[in-house]
């Protein structure tokens, strides 16, 4: 029932993705308005909104939707393609750009999970990096399988990815976090634990650097490999 705008449309292409991709991974925009419409129409074709999050009964007992920044919605799936959660990147946010969308403390309410997200089939070899859309960007542009975390302090449904993965045929893990990594105590600390986490799986793991100039692996990709 939603759209994406034009400004959001061209901020994806500018990134790398092509017109079919934004539309194949569901990007939208959240609207600024109607939420309660919006749900009455899902109920309408006989859809159960408890226990999704973002969905809420209001005073009157009626269900909306939590209120949301104008941002892009971004879809978070599983291995088997399906939507587990959403993001939405919100516009003219200098911190916490991104956030789950979530409805705890809300009456019949429900909170976000700290979901991993697949963009591509399994291969051997896949790359862990931080974030849905950066995860589909580098899949697009690169072809490999990407799995993202909501950050590297964010590890709650990694360990589960992981195993489901493994079974599926997955033998070894690349890291791939923004490369401010190396200058930030705080992050480093984290990705230490996430190190453990992926040795206590028992999966091979390692580690691609790239030119600092381009913190994220998709600018990286997208600016200097593609582009120049």
């Amino acid at each position: 029932m939603l759209s994406l705008a034009s400004d959001h449309r061209a901020n994806l292409q500018s990134r790398g993705l092509s017109e079919q991709v934004i539309a194949a991974k569901g990007y939208k925009t959240t609207p600024v308005a109607g939420w309660r419409s919006f749900a009455r129409r899902l109920q309408d074709k006989g859809l159960y909104l408890s226990g999704v999050p973002g969905f809420y009964r209001d005073s009157d007992g009626r269900w909306t939707f939590a209120d949301v920044q104008r941002g892009i919605l971004i879809p978070v799936r599983d291995v088997q393609g399906r939507i587990q959660g959403l993001q939405v990147r919100r516009d003219n946010a200098e911190r916490r750009k991104f956030r789950w969308i979530s409805s705890a403390e809300r009456q019949d309410g429900c909170k976000a999970e700290g979901w991993t997200h697949l963009a591509g089939g399994v291969q051997e070899e896949i790359l862990l990096i931080e974030g849905p859309m950066k995860a589909d960007i580098v899949n697009y542009l690169t072809g490999m399988t990407a799995l993202s975390i909501p950050g590297v302090n964010s590890l709650t449904q990694l360990q589960k990815s992981l195993n489901e993965l493994k079974e599926l045929g997955v033998r070894r893990v690349m890291t791939c976090f923004d490369m401010d990594m190396m200058r930030n105590p705080h992050v480093q600390k984290g990705f230490c634990a996430l190190l453990w986490t992926l040795d206590g799986i028992g999966i091979e793991f390692g580690t691609y650097l790239w030119n600092p100039y381009y913190n994220g692996l998709d600018d990286y990709v997208w600016k200097y490999c593609m582009r120049e």
